[in-house]
């Protein structure tokens, strides 16, 4: 694209820094054998905030012969303005238009982003369901987490990724580059890349349903295709490749800092937790190689706080001695540093102290339910008295800022437990105004989240149904006015169409990917914001396909139904979904796994758990 045709372009659009590319750090490659462009399905201030993505086009450009360049969702405006210029979209390192690429990748965050591929793959002339792309159009991948269960998404991809990348991603390219030298056609180059652990090629298999319209099995229908398609995972975190130098925007991003992943997986086994079953095992990075990441970063950033990332970061084995290291380190520069993922039960008050002493960043704990019979149910493993110790403690050490997530519409919920929400947030209050004024901060601000239950693929809660819209409604409302009258407290909350959907897209089959194009036809767009969200768009596509989003969202599953994903292997056995499910309902809590194997994986997988 042409300096002129872009300036032209962002002198039609709200922040054209989402477009002009440039920032430091970026990666700029005149041309490579192998060219990809790796697109997140947002807009760039939330895309630019993702580890994952960044790390992808760290290992990517690293590899020999390949580019990788960003593409990131444009907001409707730029959408617009390149419509009525008839130019399609283009990457931010190069403007290369998007179909000129081999590969175009797609991380798949959230469902609800869905929409936005579609924008993407418009724009660039790209068709949108595989079987209709010719030899000389771009295979269209996916990975990150959604890829869990891909069938919704699957008609509509060449490959899938399934796993950690930083492995994986390399391996495909030079698969690709060996097809691409030889000159292999499109079904050659799928099979070659069938090939790798983790990859996952939709087109070698075709979903069968019984006459009632329930999913039988998913059936290969090329004979070398695999019958599962296992997970990829990095053993060794500290030999895998991060993000080298973080590339600094020009405009605010969510998460405008550093970000340090002190560990991958998580120990814990809440059962609504689809990451904390997805990622696992648990693989720890040494405190040494994060605090070299660290300097790293600081020395070629500018940045002034260090964001300490993980499913828990307060389970970091080592965390007592990182903390103070990287503050000593990082003091005379002013630089602070933030836990962004606490569980209440982390034994934090000395590191606190210490932390806001520099800088106070946000502090955030999550409950999750209001009764320690619900705490069970959902295995949080933690006590209302761990809550307010931990809260205390953060009081006490300057903080008069702090976020409590729950959830509503849990399993097993009742009545008594949406009052316990509002019972903890009071006790939260009285523990910052009991703290005599002159030992405490000005003004409280407490904010009570509370999102509405979604029932994910790969949890001991896959099974179950979620609440209805109605009763979503209803129960918003019901702990609107329990939450009144305490001191401090801002209620924030979901809007339940996106929740409803959400769970018809986590847990549905490949009937569901011609409502989600026939939603973009529509006018879908953005739909995780409010602002953009069309529920008219939505209820007409399920209306054109006859599907009744019930099905999906809101009945229980019998466990031994077969289960659209049943094809990919995430490592933890249904078994042990199963058996945790039973410990659910029975308020049983299960060990954290740190404290012995629970053996999720079951014999064929026990290896993993020694890494």
């Amino acid at each position: 694209m042409n300096s002129a045709c872009l300036d032209a372009l962002l002198s039609q659009v709200e922040k054209p820094a989402r477009y002009t590319g440039g920032e430091l750090n970026s990666i700029i490659k005149e041309d490579a054998f192998v060219k990809v462009a790796l697109c997140f399905p947002d807009v760039y201030e939330i895309g630019m905030s993702h580890l994952g993505t960044r790390i992808l086009y760290n290992v990517m450009n690293a590899c020999e012969d390949a580019l990788c360049e960003r593409v990131y969702a444009p907001w409707p405006d730029m959408e617009n303005a390149l419509k009525q210029a008839g130019e399609p979209l283009f990457s931010l390192e190069t403007k290369r238009p998007i179909a000129s690429f081999d590969i175009v990748a797609f991380s798949l965050l959230y469902e609800m982003c869905y929409t936005n591929i579609f924008t993407v793959l418009e724009l660039s002339g790209i068709p949108f369901y595989a079987k209709d792309r010719r030899e000389s159009d771009p295979l269209v991948i996916c990975g990150g987490p959604c890829a869990c269960n891909p069938e919704p998404i699957a008609p509509f991809m060449d490959v899938v990724l399934l796993g950690d990348g930083e492995e994986m991603n390399p391996e495909l390219l030079r698969v690709f580059a060996a097809c691409k030298r030889n000159g292999c056609d499109k079904r050659d180059t799928l099979l070659a890349l069938s090939k790798i652990e983790g990859v996952y090629i939709p087109s070698f298999y075709a979903p069968q349903y019984a006459e009632n319209g329930d999913f039988i099995r998913l059936q290969s229908v090329e004979p070398q295709a695999p019958d599962r398609i296992l997970r990829r995972v990095v053993r060794d975190l500290d030999a895998a490749p991060y993000i080298g130098k973080p590339i600094v925007p020009y405009l605010s991003i969510v998460h405008d800092r550093i970000a340090v992943e002190l560990f991958r997986g998580c120990t814990r086994g809440c059962r609504f937790c689809q990451a904390g079953f997805i990622y696992r095992p648990v693989r720890e990075r040494k405190r040494e190689t994060l605090m070299q990441q660290a300097k790293d970063m600081v020395a070629c950033t500018g940045y002034d706080e260090i964001s300490l990332l993980s499913l828990s970061s307060g389970d970091y084995s080592d965390l007592h001695a990182l903390v103070p290291e990287i503050l000593d380190e990082f003091a005379p520069q002013r630089v602070s540093v933030s836990l962004p993922s606490l569980r209440i039960d982390s034994l934090l008050k000395n590191d606190l102290e210490r932390m806001q002493a520099v800088r106070k960043a946000g502090l955030t704990l999550a409950p999750e339910a209001g009764t320690q019979r619900l705490r069970d149910v959902i295995n949080k493993g933690v006590t209302e008295e761990d809550l307010i110790r931990s809260v205390t403690d953060a009081f006490e050490a300057g903080w008069n800022g702090v976020k409590l997530y729950f959830m509503i519409g849990l399993p097993t919920e009742t009545e008594e437990d949406l009052l316990g929400i509002a019972d903890l947030a009071r006790k939260v209050s009285q523990a910052f105004y009991s703290i005599p004024k002159d030992r405490r901060e000005k003004g409280l601000r407490l904010s009570v989240s509370a999102s509405s239950f979604v029932p994910k693929p790969w949890t001991p809660f896959q099974w179950e149904p979620q609440d209805t819209k109605e009763s979503i409604i209803k129960k918003q409302q019901f702990l609107r006015n329990a939450l009144k009258g305490i001191r401090g407290v801002e209620f924030a909350y979901h809007a339940p169409n996106i929740s409803v959907l959400e769970a018809v897209v986590a847990r549905g089959d490949r009937r569901i990917a011609d409502v989600l194009l026939q939603a973009y036809r529509n006018g879908a767009r953005f739909d995780s914001w409010d602002e953009h969200f069309k529920l008219k768009a939505w209820e007409d596509a399920f209306a054109a396909y006859d599907i009744d989003p019930a099905y999906y969202a809101n009945r229980r599953r019998d466990t031994e139904e077969p289960l659209p994903w049943d094809h990919i292997d995430m490592l933890v056995s249904k078994a042990y979904l199963k058996r945790e499910r039973e410990n659910a309902y029975a308020a049983t809590v299960t060990r954290d796994c740190r404290k012995g194997c629970n053996g999720c994986m079951g014999e064929r997988y026990a290896d993993y758990c020694k890494i």
